[in-house]
């Protein structure tokens, strides 16, 4: 037989592409049958015991549509449920209609219920008392007006009372200001400025004038009433030495945008009755402030926007819990950009990791390092990579607690920048000169990561997105991360997690549960997915089971006392104390913006005994703030327990 002529080249390749072409039509006609066999074995792959396992599992709550809310805050109360709070939901309509949200999340259950809420706490602060009770202080007074939106010139117009004599002076909304060229501008809300006071320098009398501060907007709309120098301006009705005695200044009067303003409402929320119980109001409107735990047990409120929206000067001030009352701490001045993390220490310090949440200087303020709240002296903490890319990180105490390290997670540059970072580091506070060494990186670089402290030493991570509020980033429209770690704080790495199938930027939270699990929810996009349109809140909730969950033979809850004392020692009952290997004292969390103060994990030594435990709690009030802890065992495996609740004091 004659052999065929072998094809030439160039009918090869045209073979070859006709066959290629020929596929790539059949996978475009079948493709939603492609995409459905790879879904579905996606689908097996993660439902697998070894996956499991290995990895863990995500499942979505069914949340009952009524239920469904902007969750900007979110907190794990001492009866194992879940406090969700949204207040307006940075939703102007919302705000403007005075429908604030609140629910309760029980997590045994799944049941929901809807909880009163008397003013709009969206962006206040929030941190756990030492009898279990939330302190909730602060919120939104007013939302923002972007530029585009101002037809009428607007500024903060300061009331002097130049008079000692006649008391304080009321002026109702509608006061009519006067500028030296007849202008009018007219106060947005009713206000009441004090008298002045005298003081005596020895032979001579110095009158303080009394001052209060108000909106004012311009009775006339465009640009002609703008004012960008300081200026006086005469109160229209005054008659005889009250025109002398009384009148207005502005620093400014313009266009420009006006930030959120902050409120200074407090409430304590109660977890046996559910309900917000109102309390004295702090001493500065806040917006955007972090309250942190002092070792006494009073409460620190540090930073925030006030009612104009202008950055709080270091002005701080302390909630006197005995009392129920806030007063000034003019001798704990310090400067921080808004819900800066603040970690109480062993020896009573708070550090600040750098983290934060976003309005504030560039420059000033943003340096990590120890606060000496007794002298009001700061410590920096230097040697931070990408020193200028905290805001918006996650900040996280490694467990256990005792050995007083901080790891920093992600960030970006300052305000709506698309720069992101991987970097982690770690300070040792323990250390007498601390600095920070580099951790692993992240997989990605990552703003707004949520950590969760888990029962076994090691740290959930989760979700994130590169860009701005899951926005561009490196040339994709949408950058939200559908990834998860967990961090092995022994090996000082990083280990792949199970994904997530919702996404989490901006305005999103993560907290542990009593049975092991992370609850995830919220994210506040700024664009949609084409990039084109705004965002929509994410409403999904969704909870991670850790590999731990999906062990054999899982220790089983401890009974015993119920409360504690610093220093003592405590007797549980347990059928499996023959394998505890561990005990961990884990403090609950309270989080918004990324910033969780409250969680940290406490290592309790451990005496095994026949069918009991006998746990040994430490003594310092730096390592172990008075409240209500979740107390695990755990076994040689590190599958740690169901929770039992303890109040230590």
């Amino acid at each position: 037989m004659t052999p065929r002529p072998r094809p030439s080249i160039t009918r090869r390749l045209l073979t070859a592409l006709t066959t290629i072409l020929a596929m790539a039509a059949v996978v475009v006609v079948n493709k939603p049958i492609v995409v459905y066999a790879t879904d579905r074995y996606h689908e097996f792959a993660i439902n697998r015991q070894s996956y499991k396992e290995t990895y863990g599992h995500w499942s979505l709550l069914p949340v009952p549509a009524h239920f469904k809310i902007n969750a900007i805050h979110a907190a794990l109360l001492k009866t194992g449920k879940v406090l969700i709070i949204a207040g307006s939901g940075n939703n102007r309509q919302n705000f403007e209609a005075g429908t604030f949200r609140t629910i309760v999340w029980d997590p045994r259950t799944d049941r929901f219920t809807d909880v009163p809420t008397p003013t709009d706490l969206f962006c206040g602060g929030h941190t756990f008392l030492a009898d279990g009770k939330l302190l909730v202080a602060g919120g939104t007074k007013s939302y923002e007006v972007l530029e585009k939106d101002i037809e009428y010139a607007a500024g903060v117009m300061k009331i002097k009372n130049e008079s000692p004599d006649f008391g304080a002076r009321a002026f109702p909304k509608g006061t009519r200001f006067v500028s030296g060229d007849g202008r009018i501008y007219v106060s947005r809300a009713d206000v009441s400025v004090p008298a002045a006071t005298k003081m005596w320098h020895g032979a001579q009398t110095m009158v303080h004038a009394g001052e209060a501060e108000v909106w004012v907007d311009a009775a006339e709309a465009g640009d002609a009433p703008i004012v960008k120098e300081p200026a006086q301006y005469r109160i229209e009705g005054l008659e005889g030495d009250d025109t002398r005695n009384l009148y207005g200044i502005a620093e400014k009067i313009t266009r420009e945008k006006q930030e959120y303003g902050g409120d200074k409402t407090t409430y304590e929320f109660d977890p046996e009755t559910e309900r917000y119980v109102r309390t004295g109001d702090m001493a500065k409107h806040r917006w955007y402030p972090t309250l942190a735990t002092l070792a006494g047990g009073d409460i620190l409120a540090v930073s925030g926007l006030d009612q104009f929206g202008r950055m709080i000067p270091g002005t701080n001030e302390r909630y006197q819990v005995k009392k129920k009352k806030w007063v000034p701490a003019p001798s704990l001045r310090r400067t921080f950009p808004t819900y800066p993390a603040l970690f109480l220490t062993r020896d009573e310090r708070l550090f600040f990791s750098g983290s934060n949440a976003g309005y504030g200087s560039a420059t000033e303020g943003r340096t990590p390092g120890l606060w000496d709240v007794k002298k009001n002296k700061f410590q920096p903490v230097y040697g931070l990579r990408d020193g200028a890319m905290t805001e918006t990180s996650a900040s996280v105490m490694l467990p256990p607690a005792q050995d007083q390290k901080v790891m920093i997670l992600g960030g970006g540059a300052v305000g709506d920048s698309p720069v992101s970072t991987a970097r982690t580091a770690i300070a040792d506070l323990d250390d007498p000169r601390p600095v920070w060494t580099a951790g692993p990186d992240l997989p990605n670089p990552t703003r707004y990561l949520n950590t969760v402290v888990l029962p076994d030493d090691t740290v959930f991570t989760s979700g994130g997105s590169s860009g701005y509020r899951g926005g561009p980033y490196r040339g994709r429209q949408r950058s939200d991360l559908h990834t998860a770690q967990i961090y092995d704080v022994r090996g000082n790495a990083f280990r792949k997690a199970a994904e997530p199938t919702v996404g989490r930027n901006y305005h999103s939270e993560a907290l542990l549960l009593p049975d092991g699990r992370v609850v995830t929810m919220g994210s506040d996009p700024i664009y949609d997915r084409s990039g084109k349109n705004p965002g929509t809140f994410e409403q999904r909730i969704e909870i991670y089971s850790p590999p731990y969950l999906f062990q054999k033979n899982r220790p089983v809850a401890p009974t015993g006392p119920s409360l504690v004392k610093r220093g003592d020692k405590a007797s549980f009952a347990t059928p499996d104390a023959a394998r505890i290997a561990s005990a961990r004292l884990v403090r609950p969390s309270s989080v918004t913006h990324g910033t969780d103060v409250d969680q940290r994990s406490i290592a309790l030594g451990v005496q095994r005994g026949p069918g009991r435990v006998t746990l040994s709690f430490p003594e310092k009030r730096g390592l172990v703030p008075a409240g209500w802890y979740m107390l695990f065992l755990v076994d040689g495996a590190g599958t740690p327990s169901p929770a039992k609740w303890v109040r230590v004091r």
